[in-house]
């Protein structure tokens, strides 16, 4: 993953959180159409191929997993994209240093790096009713592969100890026994947080999130333009 720990780059994924958290106040529990989606996908993307297939457990997993505990749900969304997905860096997947992937086109694919394993499985978590304070996008440094990293991290109260969702492997550990793993910062619909502030908790100037635009009108075209109300 093509990430470096500065700060104007926490900024501007904090910009691309807020984005995402106005997009999903409307969205996230309302019934999706995927037969649109797919539709919409195939104009977009052309044949999916076995992509469709992927597409299609994703929706069976969210449609068969909403009455199942939140531990529960953390398991089966985790294990289904370690498996439906490989790892393949954004330059050679995409052409680009760093790209976004919507959980369609991850699916559509088959492949992604780090952070698109964490989007899929933060946006599927938050579709089966899983709170957003619950949930954080978590950057790391990976110290055994020496590089940065990106997890979802579940919070079944403020103060808990995290529990650790890795593209890396398949068993949910809490982050205390997570020795390898470096956190940097992290964030959600609610704020962004860093390791030692107050509360663990700082804000930042969202100005920038302009740039983000784009990802935002992504996300729209992929499944939220198709939503459906119960």
């Amino acid at each position: 993953m093509a990430v470096r720990f500065a700060i104007p780059r926490i900024v501007r994924w904090f910009g691309c959180a807020l984005l995402l958290a106005g997009l999903m106040l409307g969205g996230l529990h309302a019934d999706w159409d995927f037969s649109a989606i797919s539709r919409k996908a195939t104009a977009l993307y052309g044949p999916l191929g076995a992509g469709q297939q992927r597409i299609d457990a994703w929706q069976n997993l969210l449609a068969t997993q909403k009455q199942v505990s939140e531990v529960e749900k953390l398991k089966v969304v985790n294990l289904f994209f370690n498996k439906q997905m490989r790892y393949v860096e954004d330059i050679d997947l995409w052409g680009q240093v760093d790209y976004w992937e919507t959980p369609i086109e991850a699916l559509w694919k088959g492949a992604g790096d780090c952070e698109d394993y964490a989007i899929a499985k933060y946006f599927s978590l938050r579709h089966l009713g899983v709170s957003s304070d619950k949930l954080r996008i978590t950057y790391v440094k990976a110290l055994r592969q020496n590089r940065a990293h990106m997890v979802l991290t579940y919070y079944s109260s403020p103060e808990a100890m995290p529990l650790v969702l890795d593209s890396l492997i398949d068993q949910i550990q809490p982050a205390s026994q997570r020795t390898d793993l470096l956190p940097v910062y992290s964030f959600n619909a609610e704020g962004l947080y860093l390791p030692g502030a107050k509360g663990n908790k700082k804000e930042v100037d969202t100005k920038p999130l302009y740039g983000w635009k784009e990802v935002f009108n992504k996300m729209m075209a992929d499944v939220f333009r198709f939503q459906t109300t119960n």
